[in-house]
């Protein structure tokens, strides 16, 4: 009888650990393959009403794009080029983290959530700001990265990391969100372009469509704690917003 009863408390232990082990559900989101054409297909997309110029310095055609599942492990990670090298090495770990970001932050339309990208988080994390040293709350963990030219990196992991500029966005099917998607690579105005034209392409918007959560400038927008700063050469939906202003001095 006792052994019959370690050998049941041993299949239920087993049963927790494959639980834990196997964490959230990647289906109905991205893989790396489709992950990149996606990439691709939004670098070129010229449709209304997110469609036109991206802007920046590549004009996006230079990414890092990662997913995440609702539990915030990586579910996919790819590159806009064939030769990954030809991207910021830099950029995988911030495609992570904008992904774990505006996953971490956003909930379903229902009951009065909604989707936060993290371009909408700028002002609100700066210093002086309400959420000033959030980024510190949640630290990526580098163990997670692949090399360039590698083809695993953490996946099913959560690899963590906050980031609050553009390029972050909340994946939804209906009103139920899903997942994070984020891209890195260019300027972060240009990563939010691409981001929300990637999560169109994939039938992942949010209710409200692919603008609900678009990035925001104080001009031709008006001032809020959602504002981003502009960028070099920013576009907003195929539109010339202008450049970031030179720093003082200069």
């Amino acid at each position: 009888m006792k052994r019959r009863l370690l050998v049941s408390m041993s299949i239920v232990a087993l049963s927790v650990g494959n639980a834990f082990a196997t964490g959230g559900d990647c289906s109905g989101l991205p893989n790396a393959g489709q992950l990149r054409l996606h990439l691709i297909t939004a670098a070129g997309w010229t449709n209304p009403p997110i469609g036109g110029t991206v802007g920046g310095l590549f004009n996006g055609t230079r990414m890092w794009a990662a997913v995440v599942n609702r539990d915030g492990e990586i579910c996919a990670f790819a590159t806009s080029t064939s030769d990954p090298t030809q991207v910021w090495p830099g950029s995988q770990a911030i495609a992570k983290a904008k992904a774990y970001t505006a996953n971490a932050f956003s909930l379903d339309t229902t009951n009065g959530g909604f989707p936060l990208s993290t371009a909408r988080l700028y002002t609100f994390t700066q210093p002086g700001h309400s959420l000033w040293s959030l980024g510190q709350s949640n630290l990526f963990n580098p163990r997670f990265l692949a090399e360039p030219d590698g083809e695993h990196g953490g996946e099913r992991k959560i690899a963590g990391g906050l980031i609050f500029f553009g390029g972050g966005v909340a994946l939804y099917t209906g009103t139920k969100i899903v997942g994070g998607l984020g891209v890195s690579g260019d300027t972060s105005c240009a990563d939010h372009e691409i981001a929300k034209r990637v999560r169109h392409v994939a039938g992942l918007n949010p209710p409200g469509g692919p603008t609900v959560d678009d990035i925001t400038y104080t001009v031709p927008d008006r001032a809020s704690p959602f504002t981003h700063p502009k960028c070099l050469n920013t576009y907003r939906n195929g539109v010339s917003l202008g450049t970031e202003a030179n720093a003082t001095g200069y």
